[in-house]
């Protein structure tokens, strides 16, 4: 029997095995899937059982996208673009990581049916899946690209891979067109990312990476505002997509169902 996981910390919010266990079901597949927490000290270990061909392939979260790469044996074009891992698999004796965080970012905004192109995007977070997000949003045409981070310095250090981006200073309020919560911030209830909702006009569209809770105060208060907003499900869906094609060869079906599964 194949095995799969999720790993991070916190992980107790993720719903990638109720996904995963849904589609191995549906398709007869011989396979389970299950989380885990961890720390840093540990990833080493896990990935020696994925070199093993014990584990089958991983999923990785927050606060892991990055401080995994030094474990693996070889990163995919995207994933070595964005220094970011959510998905190791073994292939030849070698443990890869990719990133599929970009794909799905892409069909979710196509999903949601907002047009990128000639929009300014304010982005608050600099962390696992902001490069993710940039790499996304840059093929698709956006004009501009803010940066917002609570430690500057991250910000800055993300600059110098993606000179198109401009670093503005956290809780400041740059014209956007839209603003992507790429933080954790809204894991927990009672967390508010600072801004200043009075200075935001209407029609802007919000956009939050989390996916559980399905409506974070960011989002909340947005809506109330009058402004458009989506949560991080699609991108979630979809990025676990392209990961179960990656692992098991098949691409499962994306449909109202699922949608509906994960509400």
């Amino acid at each position: 029997m194949k095995k799969f996981f999720v790993i991070g910390n916190p992980i107790e919010h993720s719903l990638s095995p109720k996904l995963h266990n849904y589609w191995i079901k549906s398709n007869n597949l011989k396979a389970v899937y299950d989380k885990i927490k961890l720390d840093l000290s540990e990833l080493e270990n896990l990935i020696k059982e994925v070199r093993g061909n014990k584990i089958n392939g991983i999923n990785v979260t927050v606060p892991f996208k990055n401080s995994v790469i030094p474990f693996l044996d070889k990163l995919s074009n995207e994933a070595e673009k964005t220094q970011s891992v959510n998905t190791i698999y073994l292939r030849d004796g070698m443990v890869i990581g990719h990133n599929t965080d970009i794909e799905g970012f892409r069909l979710a905004i196509k999903h949601a049916n907002y047009d990128i192109v000639g929009k300014k995007i304010l982005i608050l977070g600099a962390g696992g899946v902001s490069p993710s997000i940039i790499v996304a949003l840059s093929h698709m045409g956006a004009k501009k690209i803010f940066l917002s981070n609570r430690t500057q310095s991250k910000a800055e250090n993300l600059k110098k891979t993606f000179n198109e981006i401009e670093v503005v200073k956290w809780g400041t309020m740059p014209d956007f067109d839209m603003i992507i919560n790429a933080t954790s911030l809204g894991l927990k209830d009672d967390e508010n990312i600072p801004l200043d909702y009075s200075k935001i006009s209407t029609k802007k569209f919000f956009y939050d990476v989390i996916y559980n809770p399905s409506e974070t105060n960011f989002l909340r208060i947005a809506k109330k505002n009058g402004n458009k907003i989506e949560n991080g499900k699609k991108m979630f869906i979809y990025q676990a997509q392209a990961s179960f094609k990656i692992w098991n060869s098949l691409e499962p079906r994306v449909d109202d169902k699922v949608m509906e599964f994960l509400n």
